[in-house]
């Protein structure tokens, strides 16, 4: 199985786990005389069942994470986090355009009149640029997942 369908199936496992523990809340009481639409016992075993499924599913990708070399990036899991941080940067400096484009009006010349301290221009630049890496970095690491075999 290749890296990539795992995600798939880890995504499918997250899932269904969510929708396990939703249908064991709405099962969990009843009136008194009724019986539940579905037995929590049985969404129990269910359950337990689809969360080794995921340990396992984890387990396997972090490996192959850890494993994986991504040419000049280093393992799956340096690409990886080098793709969160410059998620965070690309918002950061996309909030801090917004907040320096933002013009409150005045009515009267005896309101508070605010001015940007930054370039806006400059770092919306910035945050393209850093985008533009992410969607780089994301386009790579996605091909090689489609390529790289998972851990057993």
């Amino acid at each position: 199985m290749k890296l990539a369908e795992a995600l798939i199936l880890r995504a499918d496992c997250q899932k269904r786990i969510t929708q396990l523990k939703s249908r064991l809340l709405t099962n969990a009481k009843v009136q008194e005389g009724d019986v539940p639409a579905e037995t929590p016992q049985d969404l129990i075993v269910d359950l337990e069942r689809a969360a080794s499924e995921l340990l396992d599913l984890i387990k396997r990708i972090n490996k192959t994470n850890s494993a994986a070399v991504l040419a000049g990036r280093g393992t799956i899991s340096d690409a990886l986090a080098e793709r969160d941080v410059l998620s965070l940067q690309r918002t950061a400096y996309a909030d801090l355009a917004q907040m320096g484009a933002i013009t409150q009006g005045r009515i009267t010349r005896s309101e508070v009149k605010y001015v940007s301290t930054i370039n806006v221009a400059e770092i919306r630049k910035r945050a393209d640029e850093l985008a533009k890496n992410y969607r780089d970095l994301d386009a790579r690491i996605q091909e090689l997942n489609w390529q790289t075999e998972l851990v057993e």
